[in-house]
């Protein structure tokens, strides 16, 4: 699978714009500010339905004008799919496959999936709770779409056993048996939602440890922790422990909307000991034990978009990264780097694979070149 084209209008700061794609690695030059980022995060709304960068899908419209549009042909299989996304000012997004709109966006999760690797993950590392939870929930629900139904329904339960809980303090008036008609079908939600991102965590470790070690080559032992409520196994029982704090703070103060991930180098938190190349080091091998996941269970490669990769890592280190990806274990790629050069010279040597470069400028794209000529 992968990307043969794509189009914006009106798109950030693309007024207009169409690229065609190598199915090696694509990368996209210039200066910062200029817009190849918003190339990226343009294929990552043909794949995930949203930016990854602005939750706000109407502030991904170019200023002052009235829609945007992206629109993308992917091929599998040997066939072409045609992907469309399209947004006007104070309306629905559009989202459409093959001319046909979808009813839901969730069905078109997973289909083509992807892969981004990012200066803004450091937020798994110095951010909530919430954010690691996110990313265990984007990797799953990349194949597993009863997964994302069970977090609509979780999320949909808490809400409502919040409102009861509120009702409960307002009126001065508690009822247990009301509370546990939620909580049974809050148990059944949670165990299922549980179970997966327990799996999950357990197939990332050994994985995410081997790519920790190639890209450091260092020799500390960076590990994976996941905090939840339902460890102990019996969430009837906490959840009935829980509920005279419930009862206080007016919301419900256990299950899985409160777990977490443990992020450690060395047996120490990552986010307080680990150095800016660690950190680096550790987020990318995280995103790429990701990418082995997603590619083991939809048995093909993901996209894989690489923003930045030069931030906050020696040469050292990125030396060792481009020859990871660049490997037949990857399929499509597509990078951003403000240096032309430097990216043209990690792949000039050793690398059979095709190579196209776009430079950038002002939402422009200026030039367009092959790099590897005798690339397979």
């Amino acid at each position: 699978m992968y990307l043969k084209s794509i189009s914006l209008l009106n798109f950030k700061n693309y007024r207009e714009a169409e690229l065609e794609f190598c199915t090696g690695i694509n990368c996209f030059t210039g200066s910062n500010g200029e817009g190849k980022t918003n190339l990226l995060d343009a294929v990552h709304y043909l794949s995930l339905c949203k930016s990854f960068f602005n939750p706000v899908d109407s502030q991904n419209i170019l200023h002052e004008a009235p829609f945007f549009v992206v629109r993308g042909v992917f091929v599998s299989d040997s066939e072409e799919e045609e992907v469309y996304c399209g947004l006007k000012r104070s309306q629905k997004k559009l989202f459409k496959r093959n001319k046909t709109e979808y009813s839901r966006l969730a069905d078109h999760i997973g289909l083509f999936p992807l892969v981004m690797i990012s200066p803004s993950d450091s937020e798994l590392i110095h951010e909530g709770s919430e954010s690691r939870r996110k990313f265990m929930d984007g990797v799953i629900a990349q194949f597993d779409r009863v997964y994302l139904n069970d977090l609509i329904a979780y999320a949909r339960i808490v809400s409502q056993r919040n409102a009861l809980l509120k009702k409960f303090a307002e009126t001065g008036y508690f009822a247990q048996e009301s509370i546990e008609i939620w909580d049974v079908q809050l148990v059944e939600f949670a165990r299922r939602i549980h179970e997966k991102r327990e799996k999950l965590v357990a197939e990332l470790i050994p994985v995410f440890q081997r790519y920790y070690e190639k890209i450091s080559g260092g020799t500390e032992r960076v590990q994976l922790v996941y905090h939840s409520d339902l460890n102990e196994g019996d969430f009837d029982a906490v959840l009935r422990g829980a509920i005279k704090k419930d009862r206080l703070l007016q919301h419900t103060t256990v299950g899985v909307h409160k777990d977490d991930l443990e992020l450690t180098i060395d047996g120490y938190a990552v986010k307080k000991y680990g150095s800016q190349g660690q950190q680096k080091s550790y987020l990318i091998a995280l995103k790429l034990a990701q990418f082995d996941h997603i590619r083991r269970i939809k048995n093909c490669a993901p996209l894989l978009l690489l923003d930045d990769i030069q931030d906050k890592l020696d040469e050292a280190r990125v030396m060792r990264l481009m020859e990871v990806v660049s490997g037949d274990h990857f399929g499509q790629i597509f990078i951003t780097d403000t240096h032309a050069d430097r990216i043209s010279g990690v792949f000039s040597e050793g690398v059979e694979r095709q190579f196209r470069q776009f430079h950038i400028k002002g939402g422009v794209v200026k030039s367009t070149v092959e790099l590897l000529s005798n690339a397979k």
